[in-house]
């Protein structure tokens, strides 16, 4: 309790001493802005009168970023002031001397636009609402670059992909939009990696959820690919955020609105592999806005076939397993959501929620297995698993963010509350080479991961080209595991297994941060972002059989650098931070997994964490119909977390694998992604991910003697994909993933591949659409295979998948909308936290002379 409330005191001081802190800032201000060609700047006369408007594409509704804001005299017809819109699409104009006035807005691909006969008075502040441009159809070349940046946008701290013109994904959940982003790699059961790592964190519209900490690829199949706006892929996070992540951060943003009035989504896909639905409903009436949702998805008809081969060397026995093995899988996933926001007052809001997801995952396998000792070959025996993987999960939040006058200078206060109760059971009956039942085995494990976060930020400019950030955030943590085995004979009733080992295991994990970051852009638009976070970690873990386990506290300090600069039309980014990464659940969680005998799982609560030390240079470029980004990287991990196996000692024939601090990792590779308008409707992309990594420690081996690992290769992937429309609201997507082999510690994962082709039709009332979408129609099956080795032990083994699927999707919208200006909502709490089991803020407005319109 003391650890307790000693981070409840930090949090609680810090959050003191921002009140201080904020007075000590003027108020004053307006949005930051940018002197445009052709203005005054600066040198403008300075009045008190104000202007603010909202620009907006009239075709989506959707703000159109830093679009121009030119002020007119209309005697003089000359122009006086200027701005940017910021990423909201808001504008202000500051400090005007009274008079008359017009205003013109333009922007590349949308026609411009003049506001005639503005009248201002002395200290009138006078807000022109929303302002709709039209698109400039009659200039290709415009068409073409706003298309590409409807696909990708990269900004000071993140490569954003948008997810939200996806066809082939409709019905399809998250992992199918984040294998198409950019840096990523996903695999076939959902697991991502970024830049060859999964150390990565995923958040969900800037929130963490407990069963991401368990499973990043489960929680994935939650959440519909319909309802993903964009993706943001933050490769070198600000000290702003959590140290945790060593290759990044990924933050799926779904879709909102900041609409008046009431409306229904409705969403649907039935296939032969699987079946969805969602529901979606948003009221907003004044200050006050609710959401309510609803997504349940099925697959069913899932078939894999498994063959695996391997030796083991125990005690100078050698034992050759051969296995074959029949499986299928149904799972059944569901989310629901209650949201509520209410403004305070005209600078305070808050805002609260509370997601509920389930899923229930139901593996029926088949195994046959014969053991050969010596060379001397023994009975098959046959084996029948019914395993299930339950989860239940409950996130709540409250939100409170201030705003101020001044732009971009705000405080906020988050909470979070997580649960998520996570079973993992089989019942195995045992059969003869005969085929007759001898025994039955059930194992029994019920998981708890909770936790509650508080933090607080606060952020202000200093003049108009920097930014001051600072925050303090404790984190409370509970997992507990308790499992255990149960025998029986063929019809008797179950006892506890005496040669299977049972217990629980309760660990304690508490977090105390704080941080700093600056922000500085010159008038040369160079931009430098510094910061420091200090994190330090208290753990408290014991297990029921052999009381605590000796983790000692431990704290980091975690630096980053960022900077940023445009030479003629070319972006070059570099950066350096470092970071921290936690074992996750499913790798502290000693319960022997033995569900296959010989392929027997087993994590490590006594794992330490891993320290990362990231580089990265980037470029990217428009090169008329061509956009380009490469990025150049170099990773390095200290005490890395691995998988590591090795043949049972107790098990003939078993390989077991754990988990273990092995050493050091490094990875040293390049990303490449080139997006290509052919036409102004049709876009191509491709890209690739290249690297090289070494592998080297330690790791107990036969007797417990210590043994050297090692192993080195390259990694390889890429793909491509196309989107066309078409005239009558017809459509069309393709896309297509390969990834080589992957090196292991102790040997290389197999690859796979991965397409989809999609069409869609968009009703004319644009209310609703009807799609279809196939998988991999052109192969029966998928081969995974996987070589693993070490001294004691050789394991091949292939994994057959039979995905080849097809589905039809619908879309039906009820209810009408209106337009409001967005206002800036309370911050949620963002735990960018907690390694899974294996399987930013943008830089603030400068004024430079010479202009400020975007290439």
């Amino acid at each position: 309790m003391k650890k307790i409330y000693f981070l409840l005191a930090i949090t609680l001081l810090a959050s003191a001493l921002l009140t201080p802190a904020m007075a000590q800032f003027p108020m004053g201000g307006a949005a930051p802005t940018k002197a445009l060609p052709g203005t005054a700047g600066d040198q403008t006369p300075k009045g008190s009168s104000k202007i603010t408007g909202f620009v907006v594409d009239s075709s989506v509704t959707k703000a159109v970023e830093f679009a121009n804001i030119a002020l007119y005299n209309k005697s003089t017809g000359k122009a006086v002031d200027g701005t940017v819109a910021d990423e909201k699409g808001k504008f202000v104009l500051n400090k005007i001397v009274e008079g008359e006035y017009r205003l013109l807005i333009s922007f590349l691909g949308f026609k411009n636009k003049t506001i005639e006969n503005i009248t201002l008075a002395k200290g009138q502040e006078l807000d022109i609402g929303v302002i709709k441009l039209g698109a400039n159809v009659q200039t290709l070349s415009e068409v073409v670059v706003t298309g590409q940046a409807a696909l990708i946008e990269e900004k000071v701290d993140r490569l954003v992909y948008n997810a939200d013109k996806d066809i082939s994904a409709k019905g399809g959940d998250a992992a199918d939009v984040l294998r198409k982003v950019p840096l990523l790699t996903v695999d076939l059961d959902g697991n991502v990696s970024l830049r060859g790592s999964q150390n990565i964190r995923v958040l969900i519209n800037n929130k963490p959820s407990t069963i991401i900490a368990s499973s990043v690829s489960d929680a994935l199949k939650q959440i519909p690919a319909d309802q993903i706006k964009t993706v943001e892929v933050i490769t070198s996070p600000s000290a702003k955020y959590d140290a945790e992540g060593s290759a990044g951060i990924i933050n799926i943003i779904t879709k909102k609105n900041s609409l008046q009035g009431m409306n229904l989504n409705i969403d649907g896909g039935v296939g032969n592999r699987g079946s969805s639905l969602a529901l979606n409903g948003s009221y907003r009436k004044g200050k006050a806005g609710f959401t309510l949702g609803g997504f349940g998805r099925a697959n069913y008809n899932i078939i894999t076939k498994t063959s695996l081969e391997q030796t083991g060397i125990v005690n100078g026995i050698t034992t050759l397993t051969r296995q074959t093995g029949d499986g299928s899988s149904n799972m059944l996933f569901g989310q629901y959501n209650l949201g509520f926001d209410y403004d305070l007052a005209k600078n305070q809001s808050i805002t609260a929620g509370v997601r509920y997801g389930v899923r229930n995952m139901v593996n029926q396998q088949d195994l046959v297995t014969r053991l050969f000792t010596n060379g001397v070959g023994g009975l098959a025996s046959s084996r029948n698993v019914d395993a299930k993987n339950l989860s239940g999960t409950v996130d709540i939040n409250v939100d409170y963010l201030h705003t101020y006058k001044k732009p971009q200078q705000e405080w906020s206060i988050s909470t979070l509350y997580s649960r998520n109760g996570l079973t993992n059971d089989f019942d195995a009956n045992l059969l003869n080479g005969e085929g007759s039942l001898t025994s039955r085995q059930r194992n029994l494990n019920a998981n708890v991961n909770q936790e509650f976060t508080l933090q607080t930020d606060y952020q202000t400019p200093i003049k108009k080209n920097q930014l001051l950030e600072f925050g303090a955030k404790g984190i409370f943590r509970e997992v507990t595991s308790d499992y255990r085995y149960l025998l029986a004979g063929p019809t008797g009733e179950f006892t506890k297994e005496i040669n299977q080992p049972s217990g629980e295991l309760i660990y304690h994990q508490n977090i105390a941060a704080g941080y700093t970051s600056y922000t500085y852009t010159t008038k040369k638009r160079y931009t430098f972002k510094g910061g420091l976070r200090y994190e330090h970690t208290f753990i408290d873990a014991s297990t029921r059989e052999g009381g605590p386990i000796g983790i000692g506290d431990y704290g980091v300090l975690v630096p980053s650098v960022n900077a940023s600069k445009t030479i003629k039309g070319t972006t070059l980014k570099l950066g350096y931070n470092r970071r921290i990464q936690r074992p996750g659940l499913q790798q502290l969680n000693p319960n022997f997994n033995a569900a296959n005998p010989q392929n027997i799982t087993i994590g490590n609560p006594s794992l330490r964490p891993e320290l990362t030390n990231n580089f990265e240079l980037g470029l990217s470029k428009t090169i008329k119909k061509v956009f380009v980004n490469a990025t150049f990287f170099g990773r390095v991990t200290n005490n890395a977390i691995s998988q590591v196996r090795r043949p049972s000692d107790t098990l003939a024939g078993a390989i077991v694998t754990t988990f273990e601090n092995i050493g050091r990792q490094h990875a040293y590779g390049t990303n490449i992604f080139a997006n290509i308008a052919v036409t102004s409707k049709i876009n191509v992309g491709i890209f690739s991910n290249v690297f090289y990594t070494t592998l080297s420690g330690q790791a107990m081996g036969e007797n417990g003697v210590s043994q050297n690992l090692t192993n080195d290769g390259f990694n390889v992937s890429g793909g491509m994909f196309s989107q066309a429309q078409f005239k009558n609201g017809w459509g069309a997507q393709a896309f297509g993933f390969l990834q080589g082999s992957q090196v292991q510690l102790q040997g290389m994962q197999g690859g796979f591949g991965f397409y989809t082709v999609g069409i869609k039709k968009e009703f004319k009332n644009k209310k609703g659409s009807i799609g279809l979408a196939g998988e991999n129609f052109l192969s029966r099956r998928f081969n995974i295979h996987t070589e693993l080795n070490s001294a004691q032990f050789n394991q091949v083994s292939d994994v057959y998948l039979y995905n080849r699927g097809v589905r039809m999707t619908f879309t039906y919208k009820i209810g009408k909308m209106t337009m409001e200006a967005p206002k800036k909502k309370a911050r949620s709490v963002n735990n960018d936290d907690v390694k899974t089991e294996g399987n930013g803020q943008a830089a603030p407005s400068a004024a430079p002379a010479g202009g400020a319109s975007r290439p």
